[in-house]
């Protein structure tokens, strides 16, 4: 009986719980970010400017365009394409925040199937 009067209690404090966001910090910068895709995680290192992405991974360098939909949510879209795969836009929401890093999700445009990773400002 005793543990049937708890779970309510343990419902209600974590259900106040929220999570950090302090989003505004992290628009423009330099970042490295790291994302585990199948057990391998995959850096990369970007820098941010209102209008612009620049990502640098596996030594290789491309451009991409950033629209903010509020102040956690953008889209990236690449400016030279150079598959199918690479025209679709990438839609990433920053999920926590931390001093000097967040965790976010991302997925291709209309893609349910999501991905998250870490980045830190550097």
């Amino acid at each position: 009986m005793r543990k049937i009067t708890l779970l309510p209690l343990l419902l209600l404090l974590v259900s106040c719980y929220n999570a950090e966001r302090n989003c505004k910090d992290f628009k423009t910068g330099t970042f490295e970010s790291e994302i585990t895709i199948n057990g391998v995680k995959h850096k990369t290192v970007s820098i941010r400017t209102d209008s612009m992405v620049i990502e640098t991974y596996k030594g290789k360098t491309d451009t991409a365009s950033i629209r903010w939909v509020n102040d956690c949510e953008y889209v990236l879209q690449k400016l030279h394409p150079k598959n199918m795969a690479e025209e679709k836009a990438i839609s990433i929401k920053i999920l926590t925040t931390s001093q000097n890093s967040y965790t976010f999700e991302f997925a291709a445009v209309g893609n349910d199937e999501k991905q998250r990773g870490t980045a830190r400002k550097i």
